[in-house]
Formats: structure tokens, C-alpha cells, sequence
């Protein structure tokens, strides 16, 4: 299955069906009068977010999403069936966007979460609506309204509790081989993870979800390479693992060319925790592990983890810290949600 993250579809909610003008012409009554009904409402379009969707490749073959018109009124007061909704089918972690990619209108990040992208048209009132003491028979039906036309962008941000960053060949899609049972492309040149990839992990009978996306190099965020467009997938973790490769030839200036193209991209990715790690350590002698950790420590200015994805050396050390700032931004945001106790005097 190929991935998409990004599409444009078209959608129309359903025309109201006409109002009805009908006089009613029955032997042996005696006062007749009009009993022209309603027009149905038009369909609705929607939005849910379901799982077992990764990707928006559904929506490359079929990009027009037309909800039912309504039917119209008829006599002997009968009013018109409504139309049938119509319900777009996306990943948990969709956002829609308007025409312009300028404002967000909905973010779905919870299953079965549903947003009405557009109302359908009311149906047109029947000429009984218009009768009156002065007017017994009008002749006068209104027309349904007509549904809402529009264009709308989806954008799937993958929900993950860590998101994978490094320059290519850092190891990432290794580390997540070896962490957990995705089974990412692994390979010895630039690139070979071309779109995300998700893995659950456990540790100590907790499991976690790890985001891993395609390399960044130096001019990301400006397009070189692939760019920085998959920066999106991470900007829901609650922390982000930062692989440097221990065997580059300079791994202080890949880390900060790394921090350089977040800071770039706006928004509150560059603040968020992060967690350094130094990477293909089974490559590197005792004494140049210690060289290399102390160089870039001195950059971060915090403690780095040392590890490799190939022999599994402290990985476990790394799974657990981030387990560990997992559970106490979830504890956070459980208090944060929590309401303010009522004053007592």
C-alpha cells in the first residue's frame, strides 16, 4: 500500500428538494384547499475518523464526494425524503484544511471523532405553509435550497508518543526494527525510508508508539532532499529521539544542522523534549565512545544516551527514559484537564 499524507477532494452537500403546490380535488368534500408538502432535506457531508487507516491512498482514486439531493414535496401533505449523508472515511490524525491551506477547520485525533464539512440545503415549503385567513389558496411553493460546494485539504499527522530524528543513515529505521515488529527498509545509502513508518515497542509490560520518518539534511526546510513535509508526523509526540551517528565524521555538526532545520520549521517542534542519543556505538572503541559522548554533551548540554540499534546495547536504558517522560506529560495532562475545586469560604 502506498502512502499519502496529503490531498485535495471535493465535496457538495445535497440540494433541498422543491416545496409541492397542490390543491386537493376529492368527490364529496366539501371545502378543499391546498395540501402541497414540503421538500426533503439535503444530505450532510461528513468526516469520522476511524481506525485500521494509516494512509490517505483511498482518496487519490476518488477525489469528488457528493452527498443525496433531497426529494421533493408532494400533495395530500406528503413531505419529501430527505437525502442521504455522506461520510469520508479518514486515519485518527487527520486534519482538514480549507481551500488555501490557511485555516485549520477540523483536527481529529480521537476514534469515531465525525465533523460536518458541509450542511445539506432545507427543503422548500409547500403551499399549505402559506395559507392564511386572508389567503386560502395559495398558489405559492418555495424552491429547496441549494447544498454547499467546496474544496478541502486532508493532512495526515501520524499519532505517535516518539518521533524518530537524524540525518540519513543515522539508524533510525534500525531502531525501530530492533525495538519493535515493524519492519522498516533498512539499507547502507541516503534515503532508503522514503515515508513514515510506526512501531510499537514495549518495556517493562508498557508499550509505546514510535514514529520513525524520513532523513534530514542541511536546506531541509527549503527542499533539499525530501524536504522537511514529514516534520508533521512528529509534531504530535510527546517527545522526540534525536539518533546521532556515532561513525559520521562530525556528529557535533549533524546534530546541530538536525536542530538547526526544526527551528526552521516553525511552530513549538524545536521546543519540545527531546532526547539525544548517540548511535552505532558497537562501531567505536571504549576511549572513542567517550570522546565522541563528551563532545556532544558539550553541545547539548545535557546527558546523552549511548546505544546501537545493530547489537542492542542500551536500548533498553533509552526505551525507559522515554517511557518515563511519556508517563509524566500524560500525568500532566491529567491535571491540567482536571477542574478547579469550588471555593469554599
Amino acid at each position: 500500500m502506498k502512502f499519502l499524507d496529503l490531498t485535495k477532494v471535493q465535496i457538495r452537500s445535497g440540494t433541498g428538494g422543491n416545496g409541492c403546490a397542490s390543491f386537493r380535488r376529492e368527490a364529496y368534500v366539501e371545502f378543499g384547499g391546498p395540501d402541497g408538502g414540503d421538500g426533503g432535506k439535503g444530505g450532510d457531508v461528513w468526516v469520522e475518523a476511524v481506525n485500521g487507516l494509516n494512509t490517505l491512498i483511498d482518496f487519490r482514486f476518488q477525489q469528488h464526494y457528493f452527498a443525496q439531493n433531497g426529494r421533493g414535496g408532494q400533495g395530500r401533505q406528503m413531505t419529501g425524503a430527505d437525502g442521504n449523508d455522506i461520510v469520508l472515511k479518514v486515519p485518527v490524525g487527520t486534519e482538514i484544511l480549507d481551500e488555501e491551506q490557511e485555516v485549520v477547520l477540523a483536527d481529529l485525533t480521537v476514534e469515531g471523532q465525525r465533523v460536518r464539512l458541509a450542511a445539506g440545503g432545507n427543503g422548500g415549503w409547500g403551499n399549505l405553509r402559506f395559507k392564511t385567513s386572508i389567503n386560502r389558496a395559495p398558489r405559492k411553493a418555495n424552491p429547496g435550497m441549494e447544498g454547499i460546494v467546496r474544496a478541502v485539504w486532508l493532512q495526515l499527522k501520524l499519532i505517535a508518543d516518539v518521533g524518530l530524528l537524524g540525518m540519513p543513515n543515522a539508524g533510525k529505521s534500525t531502531f525501530l526494527a530492533a525495538t519493535s515488529n515493524a519492519r522498516p527498509k533498512i539499507a547502507d545509502y541516503p534515503f532508503t525510508t522514503l515515508h513514515p513508518n510506526l512501531g510499537v515497542v514495549g518495556i517493562d509490560e508498557t508499550e509505546f508508539v514510535v514514529a520513525d520518518i524520513p532523513g534530514l539534511i542541511a536546506g531541509a526546510h527549503q527542499g533539499t532532499g525530501l524536504g522537511d513535509r514529514f516534520l508533521g508526523h512528529v509534531e504530535r509526540c510527546a517527545v522526540l529521539l534525536h539518533l546521532v551517528d556515532a561513525t559520521s565524521e562530525d556528529p557535533v555538526k549533524d546534530y546541530k544542522i538536525i536542530i538547526h532545520e526544526l527551528e526552521m520549521y516553525g511552530g513549538d517542534l524545536a521546543d519540545k523534549q527531546r532526547v539525544t542519543a548517540l548511535n552505532k556505538i558497537d562501531a567505536l572503541t571504549d576511549d572513542q565512545r567517550d570522546d565522541v559522548a563528551k563532545a556532544l554533551e558539550d553541545a547539548t548540554g545535557e546527558p546523552v544516551m549511548r546505544q546501537s540499534g545493530v547489537s542492542g546495547e542500551g536500548l533498553q536504558n533509552t526505551l525507559r527514559v522515554l517511557r518515563k517522560i511519556i508517563d509524566a506529560n500524560a500525568a500532566a495532562e491529567i491535571e491540567s484537564d482536571k477542574e478547579p475545586e469550588a471555593w469554599k469560604p
